[in-house]
């Protein structure tokens, strides 16, 4: 039962939320895109936490998840790019599970001399690395060549209905666990409520700025109803408005003007990652949480209560 938990706590973290409730949610989100992507994400927490508690990680990580969700996120990221019904594809999954939990920790010892937390790195640096080697594996990969760099995109003349908005708002909590679809969003947005209002709050607010950034610098309206530009800014808003910073208005403008840079710096990080497929994944989130987080310590109205950035990554207490 107490393993149990600590998997769903593990999903919960995706999102900095330590709640079982939320991670059951979250798996409930996965298995409605599809069986393939509940098994291997669930799957992947599982092996994660695991291989983390075997390994004699700090009992206090494992318990809260934060050995879990890195490889919920590898787990998922291999049912999504490559073949999921392979055997080939399991046994890949499996191993970048048990490299996250070893990238976890060498990027928790390098980031916490600056006092910084590793947040989704180890799973960027394993998906990424998984997506351009599979090309040379025809057992897992799913066929087609190296995508090509991304090009132009003409200003459309319609903007987007009130239907594509509301579709892209779902989407963009779908899309943190690489899911374009509204029902998945709307059961993730139902996992963050579960963890309170004011977290709920913070991601919606967060997700908002993402839409309106994208919108305003001309991204087309079928884009915005594909959830991929509010994702990344969601979790910035979350990391930044109450996580590693205490909460407050200060820190909630400074969260929401770090998920504006997030969604205007995606696309230059899809361009790079186009050699392996385009997806950004959420590398934006890391690279900007980081550098708002390192510059915090700038700014004094934003740490002068002691909210600085904490010394790794951990999910708050239970939120209100």
């Amino acid at each position: 039962m107490q393993f149990a938990l600590r998997v769903l706590r593990g999903l919960g973290q995706v999102t900095f939320v330590p709640r079982a409730l939320t991670g059951a949610l979250f798996v409930v989100a996965l298995f409605a895109a599809g069986w393939e992507y509940g098994l291997y994400g669930l799957g992947g927490a599982v092996v994660g936490t695991a291989i983390a508690a075997l390994l004699g990680v700090e009992r206090e990580r494992v318990t809260q998840g934060l050995e879990g969700f890195n490889s919920c996120l590898v787990g998922v990221s291999c049912a999504v790019f490559l073949r999921p019904e392979r055997p080939a594809t399991v046994l890949v999954a499996l191993l970048g599970c048990a490299v996250v939990t070893v990238v976890t920790a060498a990027a928790g010892r390098a980031l916490d001399a600056w006092g910084l937390p590793a947040l989704t790195l180890p799973f960027c640096a394993v998906a990424s690395a998984v997506a351009l080697a599979a090309p040379a594996f025809p057992r897992v990969w799913t066929g087609g060549g190296l995508a090509a760099l991304p090009g132009p995109v003409e200003l459309g003349a319609k903007g987007p209905g009130p239907a594509e908005l509301a579709q892209g708002f779902l989407a963009g909590f779908g899309q943190i666990f690489l899911m374009p679809q509204w029902y998945v969003g709307a059961f993730v947005f139902a996992g963050l409520l579960a963890a309170g209002p004011r977290v709920a709050g913070v991601a919606a607010l967060g997700n908002l700025v993402g839409m309106v950034t994208a919108g305003l610098l001309g991204t087309p309206a079928e884009r915005l109803a594909e959830g991929t530009s509010g994702y990344n800014a969601i979790l910035v808003a979350l990391a930044l408005g109450g996580v590693f910073l205490e909460f407050g208005p200060r820190t909630l403008v400074y969260a929401l003007a770090g998920a504006a840079a997030s969604t205007a710096f995606a696309p230059a990080l899809g361009a790079l990652a186009a050699p392996a497929g385009g997806h950004a994944l959420t590398w934006p989130f890391v690279l900007t949480t980081l550098a708002f987080l390192a510059a915090a310590r700038s700014f004094p109205t934003l740490t002068e209560r002691g909210s600085g950035p904490a010394p790794a990554q951990a999910g708050p207490d239970p939120r209100a």
